[in-house]
């Protein structure tokens, strides 16, 4: 690998999301300089092109331009690395040996391998990745999960997820909270975790998913485990051991 220092650009929409790939890719690759951070594919474009970075860390699932759509218009400008919470987009890329991937959340032991093959690829020109990106593309067709039908009394509603705080686990039910009020559906957090987009909806505790979009920050409490605090709710969400790993770069 040369002895100029290594640059790379970030790009995802998710605020949380971006700060904890920069802090895992800071602790595992002290060396590399994010030069840029874009919350949509249209900026991470321009970005690229104005600051030619050697990495570009696209989310595939962006605002106003897919990091499919980035990786198609920068090719062979600089190495990319794929960051999904979709493991099958992940796998198709990775056997073809042509690009990396990083799942989402963010593992200190998938960025060390990432890192790794990063730093043996530098030397060289960055791979060809029609094949692959014609591959994703393809597998892209099912969305998450969209609207909630939920119970509101004698009555039925049609919730948009994008509205949702959280999800919690309550007997029989499962209760639907937003900033509104709450409502009541027959899924059980297991069956709304595998339908929903696990780029945006985490898991953190047993009975409990969470809308990243609704989270205004997280503390810690008296056990140091994390603690969520909602952007329009009062009431805090408690993250379990299970989960505590989530937001231990935040």
């Amino acid at each position: 690998m040369s002895s100029k220092q290594p640059t790379a650009l970030i790009a995802e929409d998710e605020p949380m999301l971006r700060a904890q790939l920069r802090t895992r890719l800071a602790q595992a690759w002290p060396e590399l300089a994010v030069v840029a951070e874009a919350e949509n594919g249209e900026q991470a474009l321009a970005l690229q092109r104005e600051l030619e970075p050697d990495i570009a860390f696209l989310d595939i699932r962006m605002p106003v331009r897919s990091g499919l759509e980035v990786a198609q218009a920068i090719e062979g400008a600089c190495h990319v690395v794929f960051v999904t919470a979709y493991d099958e987009y992940a796998v198709t890329a990775f056997e073809q040996g042509a690009v990396d991937y990083v799942l989402k959340p963010v593992t200190p032991e998938r960025i060390a391998k990432v890192v790794e093959r990063l730093k043996q690829r530098l030397d060289r020109p960055p791979a060809d990745l029609a094949t692959v990106l014609a591959q994703i593309e393809a597998r892209d067709s099912h969305g998450p999960l969209r609207w909630i039908k939920a119970s509101l009394g004698s009555s039925m509603r049609l919730i948009p997820v994008d509205e949702v705080h959280y999800f919690h686990a309550e007997d029989k039910y499962t209760k639907v909270v937003t900033a509104e009020g709450e409502a009541l559906i027959r899924k059980t957090i297991k069956e709304l975790f595998d339908e929903l987009d696990s780029e945006v909806f985490w898991q953190v505790h047993r009975g409990t998913i969470v809308n990243l979009r609704a989270i205004a920050r997280v503390e810690r409490d008296y056990r140091d485990q994390p603690l969520i605090i909602l952007k329009h709710r009062s009431e805090k969400l408690t993250v379990s051991r299970t989960f505590a790993h989530l937001f231990k770069a935040m």
